[in-house]
């Protein structure tokens, strides 16, 4: 491991952790996306089924364990216990299609035709869009409050690092990964309209909120 996916690790887990904590001091979901939510459960569950096939290290299988439960602990207090509080009339994005499209592409596009390898490049496809819904979300209610926010910044911070990281292990391992690479790349780009924002209105202390 390098430090770039190091750096990209924390931010993401950081990302995940903002989110939870945001939920359970307000009490409250609004202007979070449960179908994004959803969405990256579903990414973690196919990703990481290779916990009981497989074993690389501890940090590796520690940190696969907490990104599936973080996620469907925050679906569950989305769709159960801060219910009351959920956006739904504006949260229509709709996900099917993204899961559809993923799946479609998963078995034209992989590395492998055997299920693992599809699961995996299947995840690799629904990661890169699955933002959307949260996005569709603040376009519909026309901000972002500042905790989310930094979710979002989290999140591409993740996905910038993971650039950097892919960056070093061409030049050092000599390592390209086509699929993750590209999809990576489109997600970095969904979020790099917000995190210019982001930074110009929340971090130089503009506003506590985004306006889009």
């Amino acid at each position: 491991m390098n430090i770039f996916r190091l750096i990209g690790d924390m931010s993401h887990l950081a990302a995940i952790l903002i989110l939870l904590a945001k939920i359970w001091q307000t009490r409250s979901v609004s202007g979070i996306s449960g179908k994004s939510q959803v969405l990256f459960g579903l990414v973690f569950l196919t990703r990481y089924l290779d916990l009981f096939t497989s074993f690389v290290s501890i940090y590796n299988s520690v940190m696969k364990i907490v990104f599936i439960f973080a996620t469907w602990l925050t679906v569950s207090l989305i769709y159960w216990k801060f219910r009351s509080t959920y956006d739904g009339n504006h949260d229509t994005f709709r996900a099917e299609l993204l899961v559809v499209v993923s799946a479609g592409l998963s078995v034209l596009l992989n590395h492998q035709l055997a299920p693992l390898e599809v699961l995996w490049t299947f995840s690799i496809y629904l990661e890169s869009v699955a933002i959307l819904p949260q996005l569709f979300l603040i376009s519909k209610t026309g901000s972002a409050d500042t905790i989310t926010s930094h979710y979002l910044f989290g999140l591409g911070s993740y996905r910038a690092f993971y650039i950097l990281n892919w960056i070093y292990r061409y030049m050092v391992e000599d390592f390209f990964d086509p699929i993750a690479v590209v999809a990576g790349c489109v997600q970095t780009i969904l979020y790099a309209d917000f995190s210019y924002i982001y930074v110009t209105k929340v971090v130089r202390g503009k506003s506590t909120q985004i306006e889009v």
